[in-house]
């Protein structure tokens, strides 16, 4: 009885920490991309903004 109530928890513990690893990694992706999508759209409102500027004070150099 006892080494089956051992084998029991094992396969248990070992159920979850597969099932919380199949999890996270999906999320963390996840996260990842709209993190990395957050940082485009920021480094694009950013480059909008000089070029507005730029325009505005009549740059020769309209890029930034």
């Amino acid at each position: 009885m006892n080494l089956l109530k051992k084998l029991s928890i094992m396969i248990l513990l070992g159920l979850t920490t597969i099932g919380m690893m199949a999890c996270s990694d999906n999320k963390a992706e996840n996260t990842g991309e709209k993190v990395d999508e957050m940082m485009q759209d920021a480094g694009n409102a950013v480059e909008d903004a000089c070029e507005d500027v730029k325009e505005g004070l009549k740059a020769e150099d309209p890029d930034c």
